[in-house]
């Protein structure tokens, strides 16, 4: 029961946090968003699960109780947690509570409602990563929309009510897509599935019990329902070209929901297209290799290229986003056990290091009140933590060595130049190796003329040093980073074991 106790726990501290006094509400919400950071600890540390959750796998805290009976399907209360969902869960308590501290600064208006939708929205992406039912993962899944939705549009920046109406349009579309023809699959494989429980489902089409719909044979129908749960699943990544929606909702955001949107909503999208594409459907993954590996250089190529002509710092790690995001993708298509595991493990990575990114930008603004490039110079002068933190997380998203960028794109690497889908993968693998080249220029270049050289901020002569409480929460990710860079082990070989039972027969 104790990942039912957590979600009640972050529900009821989100309720707490709604009805206290703003005077009190970012302090408290600090404090007690450690309690979900506790609870994750102890998911971790009574961690027993072996497998894939969804593929005979032996659960971790595990709760599997029916609920009710819903035209003829069963549904269930089932939750739980294997290698591959316990890293997302520690990493949604860990950088909630870290956006909280970095949301002191800039959120002066309305606090104990918005501190109230981060935990709410908490709660929700902890539901996400531990759901295995799919009408309670569904729930979970819509109800991290309406938080997101309130934090750009009533705390964004100018134009936050397009931004935010363009977010939920995109995602809530998507979503419809992929919930239509996952039912429609489910239907169709008629007496052979009685429940909506995502192991009984996997089983079930892993074993070919997909059956026609109208004109559509079963092996068209696979091909047609895994593109459209792809596509739903691919605009929440997001993957070019379906990426419009990101840049707006990252520059529109206050720095604590961006450091949420990159940290951990995108993670949403890459671990279902995990949970459900690639460990469902390994046929039609196989079949349509090629396709995905050329979307995922392009996000790659096409994010960074979109990055080096940003003048806005903002934008210039939002793009980036699109561009690692990217990298996951050939990951999960390699089919290799490095190659999946080391998409899961750049999931985390990147979500440590986009994190530190909108932190470190968010406390540059904050200061200079710009985020243009062209405006600032000499940043490194004034505010010289903050400038070389953000220095060593450009170095991290770039794959510095001993960094835990460096340890995910060396797996996915070493995953997808094994692969066996498509002699075409070492082809696609060398072209997104060269987004790496692309990356360490806009990074270096965006970095010599905002922080280094000469000092001059327009319209400032002078500015104050970063408050401790903007940059603790930095530097704690920049550890982090590190820890993981330095000892991959801590979470990988979990990660493994989750992922050796998707790999069709034959691959490794």
């Amino acid at each position: 029961m104790l990942i039912e106790l957590l979600l009640a726990v972050t529900f009821a501290i989100a309720l707490i946090i709604f009805l206290v006094p703003d005077a009190v509400a970012a302090r408290l919400a600090a404090v007690l968003s450690l309690l979900p950071i506790g609870l994750s600890a102890l998911l971790w540390l009574g961690f027993t699960g072996t497998g894939n959750a969804l593929l005979g796998g032996q659960i971790a805290h595990v709760t599997d109780v029916r609920w009710l009976t819903l035209s003829g399907y069963e549904l269930y209360w089932f939750v739980g947690v294997d290698g591959i969902s316990l890293p997302l869960v520690v990493l949604t308590t860990v950088l909630t509570t870290l956006a909280i501290m970095s949301a002191w600064t800039p959120i002066d208006n309305r606090q104990s409602e918005f501190y109230g939708l981060m935990l709410f929205m908490e709660a929700a992406l902890l539901g996400v990563f531990t759901a295995l039912d799919f009408f309670v993962w569904f729930v979970f899944w819509e109800a991290v929309l309406v938080p997101m939705y309130l934090l750009i549009g009533i705390w964004g920046g100018p134009e936050r009510r397009y931004a935010a109406i363009k977010f939920f349009v995109y995602t809530n579309v998507a979503s419809l897509v992929m919930f239509i023809a996952f039912i429609a699959m489910v239907f169709s494989m008629g007496d052979a599935v009685g429940t909506f429980r995502l192991p009984a489902i996997a089983e079930a089409v892993r074993a070919g019990a997909i059956g026609p719909v109208g004109m559509l044979a079963p092996g068209m129908v696979e091909l047609v329902v895994f593109v459209a749960i792809f596509i739903g699943f691919a605009v929440k990544v997001p993957v070019a070209p379906l990426h419009t929606w990101l840049p707006d909702a990252h520059v529109q955001a206050p720095t604590p929901v961006s450091v949420m949107l990159a940290g951990v909503l995108l993670k949403m999208g890459t671990y279902a297209l995990l949970r459900f594409n690639f460990t469902m459907f390994p046929d039609a993954a196989v079949t349509l290799a090629v396709p995905i590996a050329a979307v995922a250089v392009i996000s790659v190529i096409y994010g960074a290229l979109l990055a080096l002509a940003q003048t806005d710092l903002k934008r210039v790690v939002a793009y980036s986003s699109v561009s690692s995001m990217g990298y996951v993708i050939l990951g999960l298509v390699a089919y290799t056990s490095f190659g999946i595991g080391g998409a899961t493990f750049q999931m985390v990575a990147h979500g440590l290091i986009s994190g530190l990114m909108f932190m470190a930008v968010g406390v540059i603004y904050n200061v200079t009140h710009t985020r243009e490039i062209a405006q600032m110079s000499g940043v490194t002068d004034r505010l010289p933590v903050a400038a070389w933190i953000f220095v060593a997380g450009a170095f991290g998203y770039m794959g510095l060595p001993l960094m835990a960028g460096f340890a995910a794109e060396f797996f996915i690497f070493k995953g997808a130049f094994a692969s066996t889908v498509s002699p075409l993968m070492p082809l696609f693998t060398a072209l997104a190796m060269f987004g790496i080249v692309i990356v360490a220029g806009y990074l270096l270049f965006a970095m010599q003329r905002s922080l280094f050289g000469p000092f001059s901020v327009s319209g400032l002569e002078d500015l104050e040093r970063a408050a401790r409480h903007d940059v603790a929460p930095m530097m704690v990710l920049l550890a982090l980073i590190i820890v993981l860079g330095v000892a991959p082990e801590i979470i990988f070989g979990m990660i493994q074991d989750a992922v050796q039972p998707l790999l069709p027969g034959g691959m490794s």
